[in-house]
Parts: structure tokens; C-alpha cells; sequence
């Protein structure tokens, strides 16, 4: 299985499915492993998708751009002054795609995150060609950001594998009893897996 990871907006719990997905393929035999091309503020989301893989990579290639300033991208690399190497994203991804079965890249923060001024993490996805997993987090205004992101994923030509339901911390009001349900709905999509309050094992729909 190889996936690109995005989420509605940021702190949804993107590296939290990625690395519940990396263990799950590699409990089962598959040489899995995972990346996240740009880390801004530090670099916990790499380490434990690091970890979820059995350190069986070295941290720069899981997390080849690190950016110090927890921002976007591109605001992190223009307070840093400094210039994200895109060429150097893509050839830690090719080297991984070539040597490993199955990848998984996260994405940073949401679908239209701008890490350049031209170039967003739409492009990134677009330039790996993967499918599109999109973890969306049952709150209020998830309907209009999964929808908003699904559909984008779409308009670039890329195949969206599903939505990834992350209800660990519903509210429990109207929307969030009712969102999946009119999601389902409305999306021709499949909810691939939900991450419950009271689940810590992940249940593949995917594998």
C-alpha cells in the first residue's frame, strides 16, 4: 500500500493514523515504512513515524526538510530565510518508493498549505502520484473542510482512497453524531477506517 496522508486543517491527527497504518502493514509482513517531507517546529511527528517503522530508517529520510519555526512552510523558510529544497523531497521519496514495498507520506498541516508561494502540499502530492487518504477529525465544521479537500484532491487528477474518520475526541453534540453519516452521504468516497473514542488498535479497511 502506498498513501499520501493529508487532513482537513492542521492537528487532526495525521502522523497519529500514519503511524497506526505503518504498524498495522508491517504487524501483517509488509515492508512499510513512512516519511514526512517537512517538519515545522520539531520533529516529534517524524520520530514517531520513525518509530511506528522500527528505526529501520534514518531520520533524515523520513524527515529530510526541518524547519525550526512552527508555521507554514512558507512562512517558516521566509523568517528563516531560507529556501525549501523540493529536489532533495523528491529524491528521499523516489530512494524510499524504490527500496520499501509500501510507503506512507504525511503531508504538513492541511491540502492547500503553502510550502512555497507557487507551490502548495497539493503539488506535493500531485508531484508523488499517490492516492489520497484525508483524516478528518468529527468536529464542528468538518463537513465543509472534508468536502472543500475531497474534492480538490479530485479537480488535481488524483485518486482520493477515502476518508480516515478520527472521532477520539467528539464533542458528542448534533454535529458530531451526525457528521459521518451525511458525509457518507454526500461523498462517493468510502470511510475507510474510524478511529473511536476507545480504540488504540487500528482495524485495517485498507490492507
Amino acid at each position: 500500500m502506498n498513501l499520501f496522508i493529508t487532513g482537513t486543517d492542521t492537528g487532526v491527527g495525521k502522523t497519529y493514523v500514519t503511524s497506526l497504518i505503518v504498524r498495522g502493514l508491517r504487524k501483517a509482513g509488509l515492508d512499510t515504512v513512512a516519511m514526512k517531507p517537512i517538519c515545522c517546529g520539531d520533529r516529534e511527528d517524524a520520530e514517531l513515524l520513525l518509530a511506528a517503522a522500527q528505526n529501520s530508517l534514518e531520520l533524515n529520510d523520513v524527515n529530510p526538510v526541518w524547519l525550526r519555526t512552527p508555521a507554514a512552510p512558507y512562512a517558516g523558510a521566509m523568517i528563516e530565510n531560507r529556501n525549501i529544497d523540493l529536489d532533495l523531497i523528491r529524491d528521499k521519496f523516489a530512494r524510499l518508493r524504490r527500496s520499501h514495498r509500501s510507503l506512507l507520506v504525511e503531508g504538513v498541516g492541511g491540502w492547500l498549505v503553502p510550502i512555497r508561494r507557487d507551490y502548495l502540499v497539493s503539488d506535493l502530492a500531485t508531484d508523488f502520484g499517490l492516492p489520497v487518504a484525508v483524516v478528518v477529525r468529527n468536529r464542528l465544521g468538518a463537513l465543509n473542510h472534508a468536502l472543500l479537500t475531497v474534492r480538490h484532491i479530485q479537480s488535481c487528477g488524483l485518486q482520493c482512497a477515502g476518508i480516515i474518520w478520527n472521532d477520539a475526541d467528539a464533542a458528542g453534540d448534533v454535529s458530531a453524531t451526525t457528521n459521518k453519516s451525511v458525509l457518507e452521504d454526500l461523498l462517493e468516497v468510502p470511510v475507510l477506517f474510524d478511529i473511536a473514542k476507545d480504540q488504540r488498535d487500528l482495524i485495517l479497511g485498507i490492507a
